[in-house]
């Protein structure tokens, strides 16, 4: 097993970057990613503990970019280093804009009458603040009874609480990991929600600015949808990539390296990954 799409509490899973690498040792894991959202701070922690354990790894990051449309597009990035310096300053614009996009959403949930205050979230967080936290403290508030039903309710696009991420578009954030000595992958494009004459022609369009992957391998995409992703991927000269998007207890259907036991991610996409990055 591999898994290249994985998320620490340095983002908005529940475990640090060292308890990935420690239990994807335990889970017989080949070779690993953390690829955190618009943050790389967790991964000189996971290089270190992934050297010490001597297990394959590589650094990685997942920026969420605009797209029109009712879908939403994420972009990895895979590096060999964590000294990533320049795109560390753009993740630092975004993230200022993130603190920002907190505390508006913080004062809608008060104009619904939801006693709620970033003092007391930004306690129950050890990492990067986003919606799933303040999810759970709505949960834990007694305000909804899931953490869906926070999403559904309040905090998902179109609910009365939610305000619109600071984006950059996908031209920008593939020429960012690009300049970083990146390769930029398309992840999960089933959430794009784009016919696949669309979304192969969208691949094509990204792939002349300079996209070199799609992540065929996905929990949510189905054999058939896999197959047409990697046979996409075959015709466009781009990678192929797969991950879990494990994020501890955020997620809990969600198991590292097997997604929801439906994953067999091939070593290859590894190794090709690798075989690339080695040349940048």
């Amino acid at each position: 097993m591999i898994d290249l799409h994985v998320h620490s509490n340095a983002s908005d899973g529940t475990f640090s970057p060292s308890e990935l690498v420690y239990l994807a040792k335990k889970e017989g894991i080949l070779a690993l990613a953390i690829t955190d959202h618009d943050t790389i701070s967790g991964l000189k922690e996971g290089y270190k503990t992934a050297l010490e354990e001597n297990l394959p790894f590589l650094c990685g990051v997942e920026i969420s970019v605009k797209i029109d449309g009712p879908g939403h597009f994420h972009l990895l990035g895979y590096f060999l280093t964590p000294e990533l310096n320049e795109l560390e300053e753009v993740l630092t614009k975004l993230k200022i804009a993130r603190n920002e996009r907190n505390i508006k959403m913080i004062e809608k949930l008060r104009s619904l009458k939801i006693d709620i205050t970033l003092e007391e979230l930004m306690k129950n967080v050890k990492g990067e603040i986003g919606r799933p936290h303040i999810a759970k403290l709505l949960v834990k508030k007694g305000v909804v009874k899931t953490f869906e039903e926070a999403f559904e309710k309040y905090l998902k696009k179109g609910a009365p609480a939610y305000v619109p991420k600071a984006l950059l578009s996908p031209e920008e954030a593939i020429k960012i990991i690009l300049k970083a000595k990146g390769v930029p992958v398309m992840a999960h494009p089933f959430t794009l929600n784009l016919p696949p004459l669309k979304l192969k022609n969208y691949l094509l369009k990204l792939k002349e600015v300079g996209l070199q992957g799609v992540e065929a391998y996905y929990p949510e995409h189905t054999p058939q949808y896999t197959k047409f992703l990697i046979e996409c991927a075959q015709e466009l000269g781009l990678l192929v990539t797969g991950g879990s998007d494990f994020h501890g207890e955020n997620k809990p259907h969600l198991f590292l390296g097997k997604g929801k036991n439906n994953l067999k991610i091939p070593f290859e996409c590894f190794t090709q990954l690798l075989k690339i990055l080695e040349k940048l």
